[in-house]
C-alpha cells in the first residue's frame, strides 16, 4: 500500500461504479437540456474529475465555466462561504447546471443558488457525484445526483483532505490519525 491509498479506511464507490453512473448522468443531461445550450459550471476544486468525466457524456452544445467557493477548513465546514473565483460572462436568460462534488450542509449551494438566480438565469440546477442529505443546514433542489452516501468523511476523485487525496481514482472514506 502506497501513502496516497493508506488514507483510505476503505473503497466507498469503485472506479467503475463512478463511471458508470457519470455516463448515466450526462446521458440525462444531454436529453433534458437537448435544446438549450446550457452553460455547465465547475466548482473547483473538487469537482474538477467529475466535471472533467461528465462532460464527455454530454451531448450537446454547451459553454463551459468555473466557479470556486469554500466553506471548509480541513476535515471541518466552517459555516462561511468564502467566493474564491466567479464566473467569466452575463448568465442573464441562461439555463445554468452547476457541477458539485458533494452537497453535505448545503450552505455553499445555497449561497450559489441564491446568487445565480438574483443573476437572471432562466434556471439552474445542480449536478452533484455525492449527496450526502443526514448533514444538511440548508434544503437545496439536487436534480441530478451520483451517489448518496453516509454522513462519512470521503476524499479521491477530487475531494479532498486539506488538499491531498484527490487523486485517487475511486471515492473512499478518510482514516483519521
Amino acid at each position: 500500500m502506497n501513502r496516497l491509498e493508506a488514507a483510505v479506511d476503505r473503497v466507498l464507490i469503485s472506479e467503475a461504479k463512478i463511471a458508470a453512473r457519470v455516463k448515466k448522468l450526462g446521458a440525462q443531461i444531454t436529453k433534458d437540456y437537448a435544446d438549450k445550450n446550457p452553460i455547465i459550471v465547475g466548482m473547483l476544486r473538487g469537482a474538477v474529475l467529475f466535471y472533467g468525466d461528465l462532460l464527455k457524456h454530454v451531448k450537446i452544445p454547451c459553454t463551459l465555466d468555473f466557479m470556486c467557493l469554500s466553506s471548509y477548513c480541513g476535515t471541518c465546514s466552517t459555516g462561511e462561504v468564502r467566493f474564491l473565483l466567479d464566473l467569466r460572462g452575463s448568465i442573464a436568460g441562461r439555463h445554468v447546471i452547476i457541477v458539485e462534488d458533494i452537497v453535505d450542509t448545503g450552505l455553499t449551494l445555497d449561497y450559489v443558488l441564491k446568487n445565480l438566480a438574483h443573476r437572471g438565469a432562466a434556471s439552474v440546477e445542480i449536478c452533484t457525484l455525492l449527496d450526502k442529505p443526514s448533514n444538511r443546514k440548508v434544503e437545496v433542489p439536487v436534480k441530478y445526483t451520483g451517489f448518496k452516501i453516509k454522513n462519512e468523511f470521503v476524499i479521491g476523485y477530487g475531494l479532498d483532505c486539506d488538499e491531498l487525496y484527490r487523486n485517487l481514482p475511486y471515492i473512499g472514506v478518510y482514516r483519521a490519525g
